[in-house]
């Protein structure tokens, strides 16, 4: 599946009139009236045709006479669609939404609380990296329904010819890096841009740290503490070994199509559908594709390093006419069948909301890296106001271009986490 998965957006500011628009007691007395259609809502490349036609096969075997009319959306604009939807008396009565998206349409009042509804549909089950997207403040509003994660991509010729092997620590990637660079001084031992903040964030969470943490009815940045500044030094540390740009991110310029099929880069980190692009495009530039993957290492090798999971969760709009059909159609999709259905049809590309439901890839392949590092995921900040950090200029970028170009970690830390702060609090 050769698509982006969301990154965090500006939610929070787009979601003015959802909350005024509450579901009265009118609307419940009306639910399951009418028509017995529902309408799904699912973004472009998440949903493949056969598994989606086999859920609503197994959904219409229970609900005879109910039509399921599944929706495709694209990405752009998303999130004006999605506002105005559950603003208005029929909205989708179930849709697909970004992992970090969650929480700004949740405490507004567009989706509807599942939390009486978690036994029947299967929450204990979920992987719990997952859940944590899925719930604000204690209560549920939606389903986790699957994730993806980066890890390292590699040249096995440029690592074979330099003697390097897949490193389970992070001492030994930083020796593989200096044998790479010392078998073949005209290739970066790693493209790293150095606002790729993604990957800076799992090495936050490595050393106990977090981008941001709740203080009392309040937030505050967390770029200015000590583990903030472990986690930046070592990521100065690998960036070193590249010439990738200090003020840019992995998109600007694209990675996967517009620098690694160009050659000289013997390892990248990056999401399955950036290998698949790179891929693609070195083929049809000609050139050899030969990929190997491992996790990003941790900083002992019984444990991979924590890794940010970007995904989609699936929830019901609180205005639905049709809820509890609503309610029964996500349990279905969410189940652990359907989603062992989901994780095979999508060749572990993508994965499951369970463990139970995880695809056996094949030995070598990305699904493999990615499912191993995966166990040790964990998203961004809970809360609606975090869409307003990502928003340009991101203070976490910033933040890196600095301490790369020299400035001193504690102070820049200190600049970004007052800019966090006051936009996270918004």
């Amino acid at each position: 599946m050769k698509r982006k998965l969301i990154a965090a957006v500006g939610v929070a500011g787009m979601m003015v009139g959802v909350a005024a628009c509450g579901n009265g007691d009118d609307d419940k007395a009306k639910a399951d009236a009418g028509p017995k259609e529902i309408t799904v809502w699912v973004m472009d490349g998440s949903a493949p045709k056969a598994w989606i036609d086999e859920v609503n096969k197994e959904f219409s075997a229970k609900h005879p006479g109910v039509t399921v009319k599944v929706e495709e959306q694209k990405w752009t604009g998303i999130q004006e669609k999605v506002t105005t939807a559950l603003s208005e008396n029929n909205p989708p009565d179930v849709l697909e939404l970004g992992n970090t998206q969650t929480a700004g349409y949740a405490v507004t009042g567009g989706l509807a609380d599942l939390t009486k509804d978690r036994a029947a549909l299967g929450a204990d089950a979920w992987q719990k990296s997952m859940l944590a997207s899925a719930e604000v403040d204690g209560k549920l509003y939606s389903a986790p329904w699957y994730a993806a994660n980066r890890v390292v991509v590699y040249d096995k010729k440029a690592f074979a010819k330099a003697g390097v092997t897949p490193p389970t620590t992070r001492d030994e990637w930083i020796a593989g890096l200096e044998k790479l660079k010392a078998a073949d001084p005209a290739t970066q031992p790693i493209y790293l841009p150095g606002q790729s903040w993604y990957v800076l964030a799992g090495l936050i969470w490595d050393e106990g740290g977090d981008l941001a943490v709740k203080d009392g009815s309040k937030w505050k940045g967390g770029l200015g503490t000590p583990q903030a500044g472990a986690a930046m030094e070592f990521y100065k540390k690998l960036q070193s070994y590249s010439t990738a740009p200090k003020d840019k991110d992995e998109a600007n310029p694209q990675q996967s199509t517009d620098i690694v099929p160009k050659g000289g880069v013997a390892s990248w980190i990056g999401l399955g559908w950036e290998a698949g692009g790179a891929e693609k495009a070195l083929k049809e530039a000609g050139k050899e594709a030969d990929f190997g993957y491992f996790p990003i290492p941790g900083k002992t090798a019984d444990k991979t390093s924590t890794v940010f999971l970007g995904g989609s969760n699936l929830a019901v709009a609180e205005r639905s006419k049709n809820k509890e059909l609503a309610k029964e159609w996500l349990a279905l999709a969410a189940g652990k069948d359907q989603m062992t259905k989901y994780a095979a049809e999508t060749k572990g590309a993508l994965l499951p909301n369970q463990a139970a439901a995880n695809f056996t890839p094949a030995a070598g392949s990305f699904a493999e890296a990615m499912g191993k590092a995966g166990v040790n995921g964990r998203i961004t900040p809970v809360t609606a106001g975090w869409a307003n950090v990502e928003t340009e200029p991101n203070p976490i970028k910033e933040f890196m271009t600095k301490v790369l170009k020299g400035e001193d970690a504690a102070k820049a830390g200190a600049e970004a986490d007052a800019e966090i702060a006051k936009r996270i609090n918004k």
